[in-house]
């Protein structure tokens, strides 16, 4: 199969999935729990890769997407459907992780009392999206597993940051909203997290610039 029909397929896939998705909503809001549960089926693996990309614990990433559904059901009067449900459980399974986070780590370490210097130059330029040019070309599995790599050798602060803004697209403000955070700290972590990343990735890109080269 060609990656352009793979594409159509898999936003075809997306498009009946979302469709079932919309009907299992509107029959859970009329009190049917079994369409909770095939909504719980249908997302519940998702949210939990999700999770365990912040939590890097499996125990604790399960325990939040429980926590997310929980809140998702007692909430579901509340669901305009102005976005689709898989976004707006996303968004708790999210905010679940990061309140998770928060009250596992209240303390600051001091990976993130990062310098003055570092943290102006962080606000006036929080450096290039290493993370969304290098996840869009992620069809090829090396690359994938290069990134996770990467990823995984940030802290969990750091972490959330760029899943945040370079794999889910929000805007520095939601990012600041979800975690907690002033804007400014959110720029800040980005502007580390990225750096990081181009280190870890640096071998990755040398040795596939050396391939392309011979």
């Amino acid at each position: 199969m060609t990656s352009d029909k793979k594409k159509f397929a898999e936003e075809s896939a997306d498009r009946a999935k979302e469709a079932a998705a919309e009907e299992l909503v509107s029959r859970a809001k009329s009190g049917d729990r079994e369409a909770f549960r095939e909504l719980y089926d249908l997302y519940h693996q998702r949210l939990f890769g999700t999770a365990l990309s912040i939590l890097k614990d499996r125990e604790d990433a399960m325990d939040v997407v429980q926590e997310a559904f929980v809140k998702a059901y007692r909430n579901l009067p509340k669901f305009e459907g102005t976005s689709g449900f898989y976004t707006w459980i996303y968004r708790i399974t999210m905010n679940a992780a990061i309140d998770h986070l928060r009250k596992k780590n209240r303390a600051p370490s001091a990976e993130f009392e990062e310098g003055r210097g570092d943290h102006e130059a962080a606000i006036a330029d929080p450096g290039p999206s290493l993370g969304v040019n290098a996840f869009e070309g992620a069809h090829r599995s090396e690359l994938r597993e290069a990134i996770k790599r990467a990823l995984d050798q940030l802290s969990e602060h750091h972490r959330a940051a760029v899943i945040l803004r370079d794999l889910e697209g929000y805007s520095y403000e939601e990012i600041a909203e979800t975690l907690g955070i002033p804007r400014g700290t959110v720029m800040s972590r980005l502007f580390h997290a990225r750096r990081s990343m181009q280190v870890a990735l640096r071998d990755y890109f040398e040795r596939k610039d050396g391939e392309d080269a011979s």
